[in-house]
């Protein structure tokens, strides 16, 4: 049988792992603008080219061999990029988190015949897979999502680690966090109402409120939604400090007659603070709590993952965690088991309980497993 096409945009820390891993059963091509980001992949046997993805023609000449296209590229290009697809008829797997609402684009999918799948990542992502397969099973009254990846070695100053790109990092400090309380939504300033959590393979971590719910609040009528976001204590007080001065504005300013936006320079700062170095660890702990009813009874369900850098491959936890379920969908729809027409955020994949399971199964596989107490 001939082997599906598909096309990974993006060879960033998750896209490359995207990448190899999709290559154990697909035809597999990666495209950067980075010549070094494909580097990686050279040994793999992995077709590689670098290409402009920002200008929509050559976007549109690089996806058109293709089945399916994945994208892993930088928030502020992934609206553009499904957008392009959809146009192209092209079926889409997309983990980018765009600051747009992907929903948006559901009417052209449909009238394109297409499916796409976004945010198809840990979280959002695999958080909504599991919610989306409750949700289907009895009546959801709670949803809490608390979720973080971090490196091991708490490094002065930040004490953390950016496997995503700085300015989508960022983005989480300053977008407003929306979330459901008594099924009305409620919006705060992101790092807002902390918490102290404890994980046992890791001790105490600081919980605050980001907007990762997304497309939930939308598709789902649960009373009370929330997602937090975990980093390691003491981090709230400088975000906010750095924030607060503007650091992370994107208004321009002027500087010795030159006009800069401080969102720019402080990314550029950051990137060399925040990246991962060749051998440094990783670790992705999430923690998701569903509370319902089922046949008159309560009940709650906890999922728990610790994933940790893999030293065998040399693979990122928050890679693995990311990608891999990213790829789970994307079999789902080269196989044909998953066929719907327009936008489906992940919590759709998890209505049915064989593409739930073939999920879970698929992450297990590779080492990334979710333990859930069910009571």
């Amino acid at each position: 049988m001939k082997k599906r096409k598909i096309v990974v945009l993006g060879s960033g820390l998750v896209g490359a792992t995207i990448a190899a891993d999709l290559h154990r059963d697909f035809d597999v091509t990666a495209v950067d603008r980075n010549k070094k980001s494909l580097e990686k992949l050279k040994d793999s046997g992995i077709k590689t080219f670098v290409a402009d993805l920002s200008d929509n023609g050559t976007l549109c000449r690089t996806i058109s061999p293709f089945d399916i296209v994945v994208g892993a590229l930088p928030g502020f290009m992934g609206y553009n990029m499904i957008r392009v697809a959809v146009e192209e008829k092209k079926d889409v797997v997309d983990i980018s988190f765009c600051p747009e609402d992907p929903l948006q684009l559901d009417h052209l999918a449909r009238e394109k015949s297409v499916t796409v799948v976004t945010d198809c990542g840990v979280a959002p992502g695999m958080g909504n897979i599991i919610l989306g397969y409750y949700n289907n099973l009895m009546k959801v009254e709670n949803y809490e999502c608390y979720v973080g990846g971090l490196p091991f070695v708490r490094e002065w100053p930040y004490e953390y680690k950016a496997v995503f790109s700085p300015v989508d990092v960022i983005e989480e400090y300053v977008r407003p966090a929306r979330y459901i309380e008594n099924g009305n939504l409620i919006v705060k300033e992101a790092l807002s109402d902390p918490e102290l959590m404890h994980f046992d393979n890791i001790g105490t971590l600081e919980a605050w409120n980001s907007d990762g719910l997304r497309s939930l609040i939308k598709t789902m009528k649960v009373p009370r939604m929330i997602e937090k976001t975990l980093r390691y204590p003491g981090c709230i007080e400088y975000l906010k400090v750095l924030r607060e001065t503007g650091f992370f504005s994107t208004e321009p300013v002027e500087v010795d007659g030159a006009i800069i936006r401080p969102l720019d320079l402080t990314a550029k700062l950051l990137f060399p603070k925040w990246e991962m170095k060749p051998g440094e660890e990783d670790f992705t702990v999430m923690r998701i709590i569903i509370d319902g009813i089922k046949n008159g009874e309560g009940k709650r369900h906890v999922w728990n993952i610790f994933d940790k850098y893999d030293r065998l491959t040399g693979t990122l936890s928050m890679a693995r965690t990311t990608g891999f379920t990213c790829n789970a969908a994307v079999n789902l729809l080269a196989s044909e088991k998953y066929v719907e027409k327009g936008v489906s955020p992940p919590e759709y994949l998890g209505k049915n309980s064989e593409n739930f399971n073939f999920i879970i199964n698929y992450l297990r596989e590779r080492n990334v497993i979710y333990n859930v107490d069910e009571k």
